[in-house]
């Protein structure tokens, strides 16, 4: 069973352009785009199962720098 998710990100002011350059070339990632309010970039993702999306958002999403951070919304279908 696959999970997907968002995931809202708070970056460093100036940082947003590039938080969304390189989200995009992560391989897992469906979307990545700028946004405002209190987050500055929204992600969309998926996932084999919720332990993998946990993983994917410490090991890839957190280690790109300009990235203050993250809240991670999984999908749930009801």
């Amino acid at each position: 069973m696959s999970v997907s998710a968002y995931i809202l990100i708070q970056t460093e002011v100036g940082k947003a352009s590039e938080v969304v350059h390189a989200t995009r070339a992560i391989a897992g990632v469906e979307e990545s785009n700028e946004i405002t309010g209190p987050y500055d970039v929204i992600v969309r993702c998926s996932s084999e199962n919720l332990d993998l999306l946990g993983q994917f958002v410490i090991s890839a999403i957190q280690k790109i720098g300009g990235i203050t951070r993250t809240l991670t919304c999984p999908v749930v279908n009801v």
